[in-house]
C-alpha cells in the first residue's frame, strides 16, 4: 500500500505503528488552549463533572471545552480584559496631577460627553487615533462614511464593522440607507418593522431572535437556538438543522419567495461567531466616548497614557507620531528626566526606559532608586560611580543619547565608558567607603551625526524620532498630499507614503488582496487598496517609504487609492557602519 512518497509495507515496525495510530487521532486538537478569563460555575464541586489539572499558575482548569460545558448545563462566564480601560485610568491620573488648579475629571459624565461638540467633530472626521474601538483603518473609514456624531450611531457602527455584517454585504446596505433615506424603502416591510433603528438590517445578536421569531415564525426557544447556533461547531447539530428547515417552511408557507428567505437566512448565517449583543456594543461605545473626551481635551496626556499601555490597534510609533501632530515635543530617554514609563512636562514627552530594546528592569530600578535618594547625575563619571551597570547596559543609554545633558558627543562617551566601566563595582550588594580612583584619559575627537541618532533610535526604540522622509536617499520633491486627493477623484496620481499597517483579506474567489495605511509627508493618512494582481506583482517589502501609483476613488466622503504600482524607496546608508558623514535634513 503506497501512501504519499513511501510504501507502507516497506516501513519498519515503529513507523507502521505511527501511521496506524495517527489515523485514530486525526482531527483531534493538537495543543491545549486555556481561556484565561473563562470561569465555570456549578452547583456541585466541578470535580463531580470531570477531571481538572493544575497549570503553572495554580488555577484548577477543566479539560472540556465551552460547547461541552454548555451541554452539561454549567454556567460559563467570560471575563474580558483590554488596555482601553488602563489608558483611560492612567490618562485621568496624569491630567489630575498636571492640572491641579481645576476640579478632578468626571470620566463617568457620559450624558455630557454625548452632547459635546468636540467629540462629535472627532467622530465625524474620524480623528480618533488612540481611542478605544474607533481608531482602526476600517473604523476610520466607516465613521467617515456614516458621518457618525451620536451615541446610538456609534453603537450601531461598532456592530456593523464586525465581519458578520460586513461580509454579508449588509454593511453597505446600512450605509446606503443611513445616508440616503429613500433607500430604506427597499427593506422588507417585516424586517423594517422589526429593526427600525437599523433600517431593516440585522446588526445585533438580538436581531437574529427577532427575525427568526417574527419573520421566520419560530418560537422564542427555537429562535434563541439559532442565536446560540451561530458557531461552526453548533451549526452541524441535528436540532439546529431542523430549526433551519422549519424557518424555510414557515416563510414559504406564508408566501415569501424562496430567494428572499434564502437571502435572509444567508444574513443570519453570516453572523456566525461574530455578532455583538446590543448591550455589548453599547458598553463599548461608552468606553469609546470616555477615550474620545480625553483625546478631545487632553490629547498629549492621553497619548502618553496610550504609549505607556503599549497602544491599541497600532504600534507605539504611530502614537508618538500622533502626539507630534498635537504639537507634542518628543524626547528620547534621559537619565535625569525619564522614568520607567513616558512622562509629560508641559508639551514635552520624555519616553521611558521600558521602551529601550534589551534594557534590563533591574538597571532601570537602580537608576531611579539612586536618583531618588541622591539627586540628578552630574556627569558620566558620577553615574558610573553611583549606579552598578554593565558595559552593555550603559552602551544602550549612551546610544539613545540619555547623557545629552553633559554636552559631550555620544561617541566620545562610549569611548570613555569602555575605558572606565571596568573600574566600577557591578555588584550592588558591595558597599565601600572609598570611591574608585579614576584615570583621566585623553579621548580622540569622535563626532556623531543626526543620522547616527536616527539609526540608533530605530535600533533601540523601533523607530526614529525624526521625520522618516528625511532618511530618503533622494529627497522627495513631490507636492501631492493626502488633503489634495478628494479633489482628484478618478485621476491617476503618484504620491509617497510611509507604511503604517496592512490588512490582508480574500476575494470571493479566494485570492489575496490588501488594504494599506500610510502617512504622507505632512503626517496625514493615506488609505490604499491592492487588488490581487497588483498585490502579487507589487508586494509590500516591509517598513519604509513607498512611491504609490494609482487611481483616486471617493465613496461617501472616504478617499482611497486603487494601487496600480508600488515601489519601496531607498533610504540612506546606515552611517554607523559607513565612512560617509551624512547629516539628516
Amino acid at each position: 500500500l503506497t501512501r504519499g512518497k513511501y510504501h507502507l509495507n516497506r516501513l519498519d515496525g515503529l513507523s507502521q505503528l505511527v501511521i496506524k495510530y495517527s489515523k485514530y487521532i486525526e482531527g483531534f486538537p493538537n495543543y491545549l488552549g486555556i481561556h484565561a478569563g473563562g470561569i465555570l460555575i456549578s452547583e456541585e464541586p466541578i470535580h463531580r463533572y470531570g477531571a481538572t489539572f493544575m497549570p503553572p499558575k495554580g488555577f484548577a482548569t477543566t479539560q472540556f471545552d465551552m460547547v461541552v460545558a454548555e451541554d452539561i448545563g454549567l454556567y460559563k462566564f467570560d471575563i474580558l480584559s483590554q488596555r482601553g480601560l488602563g489608558k483611560i485610568k492612567e490618562a485621568v491620573e496624569i491630567i489630575d496631577r498636571n492640572y491641579t488648579e481645576q476640579p478632578p475629571i468626571d470620566i463617568h459624565n457620559i450624558k455630557g460627553f454625548k452632547k459635546d461638540d468636540r467629540i462629535k467633530n472627532l467622530l465625524r472626521n474620524a480623528k480618533a487615533i488612540g481611542c478605544f474601538y474607533v481608531e482602526s483603518p476600517a473604523m476610520r473609514m466607516l465613521l467617515k462614511k456614516l458621518q457618525v456624531d451620536s451615541y446610538l450611531g456609534l453603537v450601531a457602527a461598532s456592530s456593523i464593522i464586525r465581519p458578520g455584517v460586513s461580509n454579508s454585504g449588509m454593511m453597505r446596505q446600512y450605509i446606503l440607507r443611513h445616508r440616503y433615506p429613500e433607500k430604506r424603502k427597499e427593506a422588507h416591510p417585516v424586517l423594517q418593522r422589526v429593526m427600525p433603528e437599523t433600517y431593516g438590517v440585522m446588526v445585533y445578536q438580538e436581531d437574529v431572535i427577532k427575525v427568526a421569531h417574527i419573520f421566520g415564525g419560530l418560537d422564542l426557544g427555537e429562535s434563541d437556538m439559532l442565536r446560540r447556533g451561530m458557531s461552526g461547531k453548533f451549526r452541524s447539530r441535528e436540532e439546529f438543522l431542523k430549526v433551519k428547515q422549519k424557518f424555510f417552511d414557515n416563510c414559504v408557507k406564508r408566501g415569501e419567495s424562496y430567494d428572499l428567505v434564502a437571502d435572509v437566512w444567508r444574513q443570519i448565517e453570516s453572523f456566525a461567531g461574530y455578532a455583538f449583543a446590543k448591550g455589548h456594543s453599547a458598553s463599548y461605545a461608552v468606553e469609546s466616548y470616555q477615550s474620545l473626551f480625553l483625546k478631545a481635551y487632553y490629547p498629549l496626556e492621553y497619548m502618553v497614557a496610550t504609549i505607556n499601555n503599549f497602544g491599541g490597534f497600532y504600534s507605539t510609533e504611530l502614537y508618538v507620531h500622533e502626539a507630534k501632530m498635537h504639537e507634542g515635543l518628543i524626547e528620547a530617554p534621559c537619565i535625569n528626566r525619564s522614568f520607567t514609563q513616558a512622562i509629560i512636562k508641559g508639551k514635552t514627552i520624555y519616553l521611558g526606559f521600558m521602551f529601550l530594546q534589551s534594557f534590563e528592569v533591574k538597571t532601570m530600578n537602580r537608576i531611579l532608586n539612586e536618583r531618588n535618594l541622591n539627586g540628578p547625575f552630574e556627569s558620566l563619571d558620577d553615574f558610573i560611580e553611583r549606579v552598578p551597570i554593565s558595559i552593555e547596559q550603559i552602551s544602550i543609554l549612551i546610544k539613545i543619547n540619555a547623557f545629552r545633558f553633559t554636552g559631550n558627543n555620544k561617541r566620545e562617551l562610549l569611548w570613555e565608558a569602555h575605558l572606565k566601566i571596568s573600574k566600577t563595582i557591578i555588584e550592588d550588594t558591595v558597599i565601600t567607603l572609598f570611591k574608585t580612583k579614576r584615570i583621566n584619559y585623553s579621548t580622540p575627537e569622535l563626532p556623531s551625526t543626526a543620522l547616527e541618532n536616527a539609526f540608533d533610535e530605530i535600533e533601540l526604540l523601533g523607530f526614529a524620532l525624526c521625520n522618516p522622509f528625511s532618511l530618503l536617499t533622494t529627497a522627495s520633491t513631490g507636492n501631492l498630499r493626502a488633503r489634495h486627493l478628494e479633489q482628484l477623484e478618478g485621476k491617476s496620481i503618484i504620491i509617497e507614503g510611509y507604511l503604517i499597517t496592512t490588512k490582508p483579506t480574500k476575494t470571493a474567489k479566494g485570492k489575496v488582496m490588501y488594504f494599506g495605511t500610510f502617512l504622507d509627508r505632512d503626517g496625514d493618512f493615506l488609505d490604499t487598496v491592492h487588488f490581487p494582481p497588483v498585490a502579487a506583482k507589487y508586494p509590500f517589502r516591509g517598513k519604509g517609504i513607498y512611491k504609490i501609483t494609482g487611481k483616486v476613488t471617493v465613496e461617501f466622503n472616504c478617499v482611497n487609492i486603487e494601487v496600480s504600482e508600488l515601489e519601496r524607496l531607498a533610504i540612506v546608508e546606515d552611517p554607523r557602519y559607513s565612512d560617509k558623514k551624512l547629516e539628516a535634513s
